[in-house]
């Protein structure tokens, strides 16, 4: 009977509750292994296993080869949109510049990386955004005569940089293969 009022009596003490923090899921992600991709455009590529490829009508005549990189288990989404140069290679480039620096209101740091390599003759310019902005990473490939892709990737979500900092740093990997295996049809 004692121990039965001393258990009543310890069990009903209130201890403090403690909260604990926010914290995020942890994202394990496996290695990308790339496949081999050669669309009904002129180019071809390799992608991550990880990813499939979306394409779709930009609506406009001459505007074909628009495609989408999907990561289905991480929301990301590249977006690519391909065009014909007509001398007007200074125009599409200032374009993708442009729309890389509109998110300058909200980055900490654009830092644009110079692509080129002459063997494949692809060039361009790549630019790794940082801060709580809407697209992380753009880019654009051209031959500077008659091609030009653009690509910039986006999440489904809200852009928090803590919650999406692993997924940023494989997809932008991803993305580097990409660019390192294009080439020009």
């Amino acid at each position: 009977m004692v121990i039965l009022i001393i258990t009543a009596i310890t069990a009903c003490s209130s201890e403090e509750y403690t909260p604990l923090p926010m914290g995020y899921f942890r994202i394990d992600i496996p290695e990308s292994g790339y496949v081999y991709k050669e669309p009904d455009c002129p180019f071809a590529f390799e992608t991550s296993d990880q990813s499939r490829l979306e394409f779709y009508e930009s609506g406009k005549p001459g505007e074909t080869c628009w495609f989408d990189i999907y990561y289905p288990e991480h929301s990301a989404r590249v977006h690519f949109t391909y065009k014909e140069l007509n001398g007007n290679l200074r125009e599409f480039s200032e374009e993708a510049r442009n729309m890389a620096y509109e998110h300058l209101i909200k980055a900490g740091k654009i830092e644009p990386q110079v692509i080129r390599d002459t063997s494949r003759n692809v060039y361009g310019i790549a630019y790794d955004i940082e801060g709580g902005v809407a697209s992380h990473y753009q880019f654009y490939l051209t031959d500077s005569t008659k091609h030009f892709l653009r690509g910039s990737l986006y999440f489904e979500a809200t852009p928090n940089q803590d919650s999406i900092r692993p997924v940023l740093h494989h997809v932008k990997g991803d993305l580097k293969h990409f660019m390192e295996s294009f080439v020009w049809k």
